[in-house]
């Protein structure tokens, strides 16, 4: 549990700092203009990455309260 939490939240704070790159990866392929993500996206893939670091912070806190 507890390298499960450590790589939750390195995954999140990488989203959290280049959610354009989560875009190039998931959503790149689906443009016809290739085109920049949009405000919203980014908004909300940030929000995610925030969710997923603080699930990393509960599974390590969790894992040394044991």
């Amino acid at each position: 549990m507890f390298l499960l939490g450590i790589i939750l939240m390195i995954i999140g704070v990488v989203i959290i700092v280049k959610p354009s790159v989560i875009w190039f990866i998931q959503e790149n392929w689906k443009s016809n203009d290739n085109t920049e993500p949009s405000s919203l996206y980014i908004w909300s893939t940030r929000f995610g990455g925030i969710m997923m670091t603080l699930a990393g912070i509960g599974g390590v806190v969790v894992n040394f309260l044991k």
